[in-house]
C-alpha cells in the first residue's frame, strides 16, 4: 500500500529510520508506473506543447522518481547491507531501462524540439534547459534504429550494473582487510591519537591490542608514521592490491569488471557515431576535445614533473640518513614526513589538537555567513537519521526564509563507501504547490571521535570537508527554478568542481584559521609559530601531488581513447606508458591503482577525471579576485553567489566564470598556489 511505503511519503524529508530493503521495489513500481502511464497519455493529447503542458510536469515526475531513490541510493552507500545491497542492485536495471526508455522515445524527443523551436517565451535558462534535454535525446540514441536502440539499452543496463559491482568489491575489500596487533612496540612511532583510535577499534570488534583497516583514517597514519618498515608495506600491499586478483578474496577480483565496462563504454561510443569513449564524455563538458585535454594536462605535467623530479631526489637523499638506502613505494610518506619535520620543525600531527569538529564546522558556517550572507543552524529536534554520527542543518538567506537544508555526515566507519561526496535529496523546484528547496547529503570519512576526545581532524581532512561544502554550496545556494539545470545540475562536469575546489583556499589563511582552529582543551587560537611553518611547509612536495593527479588524469584519458582498452594486457600498457611519461614514484609491479579507481570505473568521472586540474585553474583564478580586492570584500563575495553558486547550470560555465572574473581564465594563480610558478 502507498500510503505504508516511507519511499512513497513525498511530503516530507526522509524517514530514515522506517526505510527497509523490502520498501524499494514496491516503491519504484509505483512510480516508475505512474510515471510511464502518465507520459503516455500526455504524449497522445492532440495539443500543441509547451512548457507548462510538458515540461513542468515532466520535471515532477523526474522530481518524485529522485526523491523517492535518493535516499536508497545514498543509505548503499553510508550504511551498507547485505539485503539493502541485493534490492538495490536488483532495481538498477529498472531504472536503466526507465531512463534509457525515455531518452529514446522519439514522440516525446519531437515534442521537446517542438517547444524549443516555436515558444519564443522562454526565458534564457529554460532554452538552455531544453538545449540540455536535446543534447541528452541524442545522447541516449533516440536516432538509432531499433536494433541498435535495444543494444543502447542493454548496453546501459549492464553498465548500471557493473558499476555498481566495481564498487561494491572495493568496499567488501576494504573492509575485509585487518591486522590485529598484540605487541605496541611494533606500532613504534605512530602519534597518540593513531594509537587511540586502533586501540578504539579493537575495542569495537571485541579483539585485544590495536587494530588497523583499511579505512583511510587508520592506513594513512601506519604510512605517515610507522617505524616498523615491515607493517608498512603490510599495509601498502593490502591497500593497493584492494579488489585485485592479488587480494584476499577472488570473487572482488575487479579485472574483469573493468574490462567489461571499458569494452561497453567503447561500443555504446561508436553506436553514437563516436570514435570513442572520450569523445562521447566531452560531448557534455567545457573542454573542446580529447587532444585540447591531453595538451593540457601534458603541459602542466611540462611545468611540473622539473619540481617533482627534484623534490623525489631530495626524499632519496634524506631516507638515506634514515637507513633506507632504496626508496619504495612504502616509504615515501614515512621519509617525506620525517623530512617535514627536519625541515620546517613541523607535522600535520601538531595540528589536530587545534581542529576539533565542532570548532571547524562552526568556522566553516561563520566564513559562509561573511563571504554570501546566509545563516546556518542545527536542528535536532524531530530529525530522523540513518546514523547517530550525523547531523542536520538548515541553511537561511538574508531575509530570514529557509534556502535549503543538509546532512553532514563526517566520519569513516564500518559499511560506509570511503572517499567524500556531496548528493542530494531534491534540488530547488518552483513546482505548482510552492518552492521546493534543495537538500544535500554531505559524506566524508574523517577520524572520528576517540574515548572522551571529540573528533579531531588532519588539515587535510579539514580541506576535504571544505571541498564538499564548496558543493553543497553550488547546489544549496542556486536560484534557478527549474530543476534539471538549478544547482550542479546541467553545470558541464569540469566545471563541477571549481566552487568545491574554490573553498579549499580558505583553509590556508589566517584570518579563517582563526576560525576554524583552537586548541580543542584550551582554546587558545593556532599559535603565530605553528602558523608560519605550516605555511613553510604549503607547497613542501606540491610538484609531486601534481604530477600524481596528472598522472590519474592522462590514464583515464588515455584509456578512454583507446578503442582496444578492453584488450587483456592494454590498460596495463597504458598505465606504464602514462607512468613514464609523468610519474617520478614508480610503483611496485604488485600496485593495482586502476582495481580501486572508483571515481573513473564507477563515479561518473570517466574520461573526465582531468576535471579536477581543469576546474582548479578556474577555482585559483576565482579565488585570486579575493585576494586582490578583499577577502571578506562584500561585493567580490556576493559577485561569487549571483555569477557562480545563484546560476547553477543555467548557463555555460565559460559565461558564469567570465561574467564573475572579468576574462577568461589564467593558468597563472594555480601555479602561484602550488608553488611551480617560475
Amino acid at each position: 500500500m502507498k500510503q505504508d511505503n516511507p519511499l512513497l511519503d513525498n511530503s516530507k524529508l526522509p524517514l530514515w529510520s522506517q526505510i527497509k530493503p523490502e520498501h524499494i521495489t514496491p516503491a519504484l513500481d509505483v512510480v516508475l508506473q505512474e510515471n510511464r502511464d502518465w507520459l503516455q497519455q500526455a504524449l497522445t493529447v492532440d495539443t500543441r506543447f509547451t512548457w507548462n503542458n510538458l515540461v513542468a510536469p515532466l520535471n515532477e515526475a523526474s522530481n518524485w522518481l529522485e526523491r523517492t531513490w535518493s535516499p536508497v541510493s545514498h543509505l548503499n552507500a553510508v550504511v551498507n547491507t547485505d539485503e539493502l545491497r541485493k534490492e538495490y542492485n536488483s532495481n538498477l536495471p529498472r531504472l536503466s531501462d526507465y531512463h534509457t526508455e525515455m531518452g529514446q522515445n522519439a514522440a516525446l524527443y519531437a515534442a521537446i524540439r517542438s517547444i524549443r523551436a516555436q515558444d519564443d517565451t522562454l526565458d534564457s535558462a529554460q532554452q538552455k534547459s531544453l538545449d540540455d534535454s536535446l543534447l541528452g535525446f541524442k545522447l541516449s540514441g533516440v536516432a538509432l534504429p531499433e536494433a541498435q536502440k535495444e543494444r543502447f539499452r542493454e548496453i546501459s543496463q549492464q553498465l548500471s550494473q557493473l558499476n555498481s559491482r566495481f564498487s561494491d568489491n572495493v568496499l567488501d575489500a576494504t573492509n575485509a582487510w585487518v591486522k590485529q596487533i598484540t605487541d605496541v612496540t611494533e606500532l613504534a612511532g605512530l602519534p597518540e591519537s593513531a594509537l587511540e583510535m586502533a586501540a578504539q577499534t579493537a575495542k569495537q570488534r571485541d579483539m585485544q591490542g590495536w587494530v588497523l583497516t583499511l579505512q583511510f583514517p587508520s592506513y594513512f597514519p601506519v604510512l605517515t608514521y610507522a617505524d616498523n618498515r615491515a607493517l608498512r608495506a603490510e599495509m601498502y600491499r593490502a591497500y593497493t592490491t584492494r579488489a585485485s586478483e592479488l587480494g584476499a578474496n577472488p570473487d572482488w577480483d575487479n579485472t574483469a569488471v573493468m574490462r567489461d565496462i571499458l569494452r561497453l563504454r567503447q561500443e555504446e561510443a561508436a553506436l553514437l557515431g563516436y570514435a570513442n569513449y572520450a569523445e562521447l564524455s566531452l560531448a557534455t563538458k567545457m573542454a573542446e576535445s580529447p587532444q585540447q585535454v591531453l595538451e593540457f594536462l601534458a603541459d602542466l605535467a611540462h611545468k611540473a614533473k622539473p619540481f617533482a623530479e627534484q623534490e623525489f631526489a631530495e626524499v632519496g637523499e634524506f631516507a638515506r640518513t634514515l637507513g633506507i638506502d632504496e626508496v619504495e613505494a612504502w616509504d615515501v610518506a614515512y621519509v617525506s614526513e620525517k623530512m617535514k619535520q627536519a625541515r620546517f620543525d613541523f607535522s600535520e600531527e601538531d595540528l589536530k589538537p587545534y581542529f576539533s569538529a565542532d570548532r571547524v564546522i562552526s568556522g566553516l558556517f561563520t566564513l559562509v555567513e561573511k563571504l554570501f550572507g546566509v545563516r546556518i543552524e542545527q536542528q535536532q529536534a524531530h530529525i530522523d537519521l540513518w546514523h547517530s554520527d550525523v547531523r542536520f542543518y538548515l541553511v537561511y538567506d538574508r531575509t530570514g526564509t529557509v534556502q535549503a537544508c543538509f546532512y553532514l555526515d563526517l566520519y569513516a566507519r564500518q559499511h560506509k563507501r570511503g572517499g567524500a561526496w556531496m548528493s542530494d535529496f531534491c534540488g530547488r523546484f518552483r513546482r505548482q504547490d510552492g518552492l521546493q528547496i534543495p537538500v544535500a547529503f554531505m559524506t566524508c570519512n574523517g577520524s572520528p571521535p576517540v574515548g572522551d576526545k571529540p573528533a579531531l581532524f588532519t588539515h587535510d581532512e579539514v580541506v576535504t570537508l571544505f571541498h564538499e561544502f564548496g558543493h553543497g554550496l553550488h547546489h544549496m545556494l542556486t536560484q534557478v527554478d527549474y530543476p534539471d539545470i538549478a544547482g550542479i545540475n546541467g553545470v558541464e562536469w569540469d566545471a563541477v568542481e571549481l566552487p568545491s575546489q574554490f573553498m579549499e583556499n580558505w583553509c590556508w589563511e589566517r584570518s579563517v584559521l582563526d576560525m576554524i582552529a583552537a586548541h580543542w582543551q584550551t582554546g587558545e587560537p593556532l599559535p603565530e609559530n605553528l602558523y608560519q611553518k605550516m605555511q613553510a611547509a604549503r607547497h613542501f612536495q606540491t610538484a609531486m601531488a601534481t604530477v600524481r593527479q596528472l598522472e590519474f588524469a592522462l590514464f583515464d584519458m588515455r584509456l578512454h581513447l583507446d578503442p582496444q582498452a578492453a584488450e587483456p594486457g592494454r590498460l596495463e600498457a597504458i598505465r606504464a606508458e602514462v607512468q613514464q611519461q609523468v610519474a617520478v614514484i614508480k610503483p611496485p609491479v604488485f600496485n593495482r591503482m586502476p582495481h580501486s579507481f572508483t571515481h573513473v570505473f564507477a563515479g561518473g568521472y570517466a574520461a573526465g577525471y582531468y576535471s579536477y586540474k581543469w576546474a582548479e585553474v578556474l577555482s585559483a583564478d576565482a579565488f585570486a579576485r579575493f585576494e586582490e580586492e578583499g577577502l571578506f570584500n562584500a561585493g567580490v563575495g556576493e559577485a561569487f553567489l549571483n555569477e557562480v553558486l545563484a546560476v547553477g547550470g543555467s548557463r555555460k560555465a565559460m559565461e558564469s566564470f567570465v561574467a564573475f572574473r572579468g576574462r577568461k581564465p589564467s593558468v597563472d594563480a594555480l601555479l602561484r598556489h602550488n608553488g611551480l610558478a617560475v
